[in-house]
């Protein structure tokens, strides 16, 4: 390899993963998505839970005992399909999130107005402060992630605790507003039956995609110790957590708030704040949002660490320049492609902005977002059903009955990706240009991808004109 052998200190057990598929799983700004559309989000969260995040952690779970080393879905797909299709299944997920940066960004700076008091309050529409603080923090994450996990996954356990914590801040304050006042949303039968309008089904896209992240973890299996055991201890632990922030969380949003003034960018913090209002404790905002802001700074920083994996492992198989390979001479990171990352969200945080307003630019970077990562996670399913036919020696770790079991639960996480791909290419119904948005979505989502095929066949040429010269990015990913 390009920089030096990659031989990365294995710093990250069982606790550190659990809390790490924790601070990726959980996002805080979906629980307030999820409680605008009223209760029937309840049943949609079950939904998502059974027909998606049950089956990508059961995908996760075999694949990464079958193909332990890093890579991921990138490694997952290059084994079941070949390289082209290896390749764009990483380049696809490396893109996803270039816009999720910005989007989880804009979360965090709406939630960290709130740490000022009522004296930054004003600034809750203002581009400038949402792409300056983007561009902040997104520097902060990636100067932090070159260092190294050995410092990097604290801000990883601190942001865990800043998801969780401030969802049991919140739930605490609706048992108590509940108890005295009553919740201030009724949850008759009828109100959890889900409603099936285009600004329903957008949601269904956004709440399946809320569940993703068993992935991420299986990207830096380098730095894991024993990631054929760890994975699949790590993952139950957390499963438990997220879907208990998702759900509980949602409940206690609509306890205390309408559904129809939950913002989805504040709309935690708001419902912190409307339930400490009526219970003379508004000081307890302060440390919700500053939890809240943690975090999103973890949760960013997580994938960021992840996702820069794809093109260090693409760069060691050549199909990208070995530059990419590269790793830092001091700290042993793939800096590089840390760098990459880091410099293309910085991109993406200013042309979200453009041409629109904060609510706006945050909309589409969710909808590209998601599009991007549903091409992927396709892959991973379909790659579980055609790597059936491999032997799967006693390392391979399934559900019971085997084969038959692993390709009907990898069906029914196909199906639903795929509904969800298409639901998410609709605009946001209170979006006011709806054709300029439509043009964002689609429009940069193919850049993209083009731009990846591009890169591929210009790797491949580049590749072959690179054999027979020794170089260490010649050798396997390990």
């Amino acid at each position: 390899m390009a920089g030096g052998a990659h031989n990365p200190p294995k710093v990250m057990g069982v606790a550190d993963l659990a809390l790490f598929y924790i601070v990726t799983g959980v996002s805080l700004r979906w629980i307030a998505t999820a409680a605008a559309m009223g209760p029937s989000s309840i049943v949609v969260w079950l939904g998502a839970l059974l027909g998606f995040y049950f089956p990508l952690v059961m995908a996760v779970v075999e694949l990464s005992s079958r193909y332990p080393q890093e890579g991921g879905l990138y490694v997952w797909t290059r084994q079941a399909f070949g390289p082209f299709a290896g390749f764009m299944a990483g380049w696809s997920y490396f893109t996803s999130n270039l816009p999720y940066f910005p989007s989880v960004f804009y979360f965090d700076a709406g939630n960290a107005l709130y740490i000022g008091g009522d004296r930054l309050l004003h600034l809750h529409n203002s581009p400038l402060f949402f792409v300056g603080f983007s561009l902040i923090a997104l520097a902060f994450i990636t100067w932090l992630n070159i260092v190294g996990l050995k410092f990097g996954k604290w801000l990883h356990n601190m942001g865990a605790i800043g998801m969780w914590l401030p969802v049991l801040m919140v739930i605490g304050l609706a048992v108590v507003v509940g108890w005295r006042f009553g919740p201030v949303t009724s949850f008759p039968a009828a109100s959890l039956v889900p409603t099936f309008d285009v600004q329903h089904m957008i949601f269904w896209a956004a709440i399946a995609f809320a569940l993703s992240g068993a992935e991420t973890a299986s990207f830096m299996s380098g730095e894991i110790k024993d990631p054929r055991r760890t994975i699949p201890r790590a993952l139950p632990i957390a499963g438990v957590v997220i879907v208990g922030c998702y759900i509980l969380g949602t409940i206690a949003v609509l306890v205390l708030m309408p559904a129809g003034q939950v913002s989805s960018l504040q709309g935690l913090v708001q419902a912190g704040a409307a339930g400490a209002e009526r219970l003379g404790v508004g000081w307890i905002v302060v440390p919700l949002a500053l939890l809240i802001t943690i975090g999103n700074l973890g949760a960013a920083s997580g994938f960021l660490s992840a996702c820069a994996r794809i093109p260090f492992a693409v760069g060691i198989d050549r199909m990208l320049p070995p530059v990419f390979a590269r790793v830092h001479p001091r700290w042993g990171t793939p800096y590089v492609a840390l760098l990459l990352q880091g410099g293309l969200g910085a991109v993406f945080c200013i042309l979200g902005q453009a041409g629109t307003g904060v609510k706006g630019a945050y909309d589409v970077l969710v909808s590209m977002g998601i599009i991007a990562a549903f091409l992927p996670f396709m892959g991973v399913f379909l790659s579980v059903i055609r790597l059936q036919r491999e032997p799967a020696g006693p390392e391979v770790t399934r559900l019971p009955g085997g084969k038959v079991t692993s390709i009907a639960v990898a069906s029914i996480g196909l199906a639903t990706t795929l509904v969800a791909l298409v639901l998410a290419a609709f605009p946001a119904p209170d979006e006011p240009d709806k054709l300029l948005a439509v043009i964002k979505i689609a429009g940069m989502t193919a850049v993209l991808l083009g731009a990846g095929a591009l890169i591929y066949a210009l790797g491949k040429r580049s590749a072959r004109r690179a054999e027979g010269f020794p170089d260490a990015a010649d050798a396997p990913i390990s």
